[in-house]
C-alpha cells in the first residue's frame, strides 16, 4: 500500500472522474450519469440533483484534469485553492463500514465541495508523499485518459478505460513476429 486506504479510494474516484470525459466521450452527460458514478464510487451526503450540482461536477472535473498533469508547485496551489473555496475543516469519521479516516466538509455540503475536498485532500497526501510521478497520462498515442500508478515499481502505463495495454502488447507482439519473420 501506498497510501492511506481512504487516501487510495480518493484518487481512484479522481481519475474515475477525470476518465469520464476522456478521448472525447462525455461520461456525465446526464444526472442519471451522475447519480451511477457517485453510487459505483460510494459518494454519500446531500444532493440536489439539479444541472447545476451536474455543471458543478463537470467543472470539478476540469480542475482535477488541469492538476494531474500540473508541476508540484501547481498543483499546490490548486489542492489548497480547492480546499479554501470549499471551506475544509478536517475531521475523523467513522460511518458505512469505514475504519477512522479524515474527512473535511459535512455530509450536507455541496456535493462538488464535498467531492473537490475529497479529492484535494487525497492529493495534498501525493504531495506531501513527493509521489506526483504516481499520477500520469495514458502512454497509449490515441488516448488521453489519466492513469493512477499504484504499483511497487512504478510500472503501470496505461489506462483502464479500455484495451490500451492489450493493444500495446498485441502491436508490440506483431513487430516483434514481422521482424524475426
Amino acid at each position: 500500500m501506498v497510501f492511506a486506504p481512504d487516501t487510495e479510494v480518493a484518487l481512484r474516484s479522481v481519475v474515475g472522474l477525470i476518465n469520464s470525459a476522456a478521448n472525447g466521450r462525455e461520461g456525465l452527460a446526464a444526472q442519471a450519469d451522475l447519480d451511477a458514478f457517485l453510487e459505483a464510487e460510494g459518494f454519500t451526503g446531500s444532493r440536489t440533483r439539479d444541472a447545476a450540482e451536474l455543471d458543478s461536477v463537470r467543472a470539478l472535473r476540469r480542475e482535477l484534469t488541469l492538476l494531474w498533469t500540473a508541476d508540484e508547485d501547481t498543483a499546490v496551489e490548486i489542492v489548497n485553492r480547492l480546499l479554501r473555496e470549499a471551506k475544509a475543516l478536517p475531521q475523523l469519521v467513522k460511518h458505512d463500514g469505514w475504519d477512522w479516516h479524515l474527512h473535511a466538509s459535512v455530509p450536507e455540503a455541496p456535493l462538488a465541495d464535498r467531492m473537490s475536498t475529497e479529492a484535494a485532500m487525497a492529493l495534498a497526501d501525493v504531495i506531501r508523499g513527493k509521489e506526483m510521478d504516481r499520477l500520469r497520462t495514458c502512454e497509449a498515442e490515441d488516448c488521453d485518459a489519466v492513469v493512477l500508478d499504484l504499483t511497487r515499481n512504478r510500472s503501470k502505463r496505461y489506462c483502464d478505460t479500455g484495451n490500451c495495454a492489450n493493444r500495446a502488447h498485441v502491436a508490440a507482439y506483431r513487430a516483434r513476429q514481422a521482424a524475426a519473420g
